[in-house]
């Protein structure tokens, strides 16, 4: 087979303690899946049912405990972080019923839902697509994959992130409204799941703008932490 134009390369993301490595191949985010952030938002979280937006497969950028850069975007004066427990399926499937969805489970990381928070709200607003707000390159910028050999399944772990070393969000991903098995289940209702998916599981309170030289700093207990910085 012949290409008419170059083929980009594929994205991956490192796996713990392997030379092994997860290529990336779609990205989706759960919404507002946590009460308190929900409320922040200005919605009701008692009342919507879980919905899906996602990201291009380029916008996963390799994080970790050594500082990484990533630009800060264009077209927006409002860049918030979201930090998030991310899922990697290793096992396809459609119609998964929910006592069985865990065993799609390749992993956990730690990531980030970067967001243009100001092209996000305007097209909430008006009805539109999130995509500029959330679907454009290095958005997502996601830690080592743990695998579940290596954790096992997450129920209860503490969240947070720091911006230049101060407090901004802490939780627990025991709070999440639509769990893990929950979201892939109904997922995969509507589209078919493939090894290669991402699913980001959504944030906790305490979303804000960075800026051009903050340091990001997210953790989740058993996962560890990644640094990213908003190059100047």
């Amino acid at each position: 087979m012949k290409y008419a134009i170059p083929v980009q390369p594929t994205t991956t993301l490192a796996i713990a303690g392997s030379e092994e490595v997860f290529p990336v191949h779609r990205i989706y985010c759960v919404g507002r899946n946590y009460a308190a952030h929900a409320r922040e938002m200005g919605k009701d979280p008692d009342r919507d049912p879980p919905f899906f937006f996602m990201k291009p497969a380029c916008a996963a950028v390799q994080a970790g405990e050594q500082p990484i850069d990533i630009a800060y975007p264009p077209m927006t004066g409002n860049f918030h972080h979201e930090i998030e427990l991310v899922v990697t399926i290793g096992i396809g499937g459609k119609d998964i019923p929910l006592e069985q969805a865990l065993d799609h489970v390749h992993g956990y990381a730690v990531g980030l839902d970067m967001t243009r928070r100001d092209l996000q709200l305007d097209a909430r607003d008006k009805g539109r697509p999130w995509e500029f707000g959330k679907s454009f390159a290095q958005s997502a910028p996601i830690g080592p994959i743990h695998t579940v050999a290596q954790v096992g399944h997450l129920s209860t772990a503490t969240i947070s992130l720091t911006v230049n070393e101060q407090p901004r969000q802490t939780s627990d991903i025991a709070k999440l409204i639509w769990s893990v098995a929950e979201s892939i289940s109904y997922l995969s209702r509507y589209e078919t799941l493939v090894p290669g998916d991402v699913i980001m599981t959504g944030t906790p309170e305490g979303v804000g703008a960075v800026v051009q030289g903050d340091v990001m700093r997210g953790h989740i207990d058993g996962l560890g932490e990644i640094v990213v910085r908003v190059a100047k």
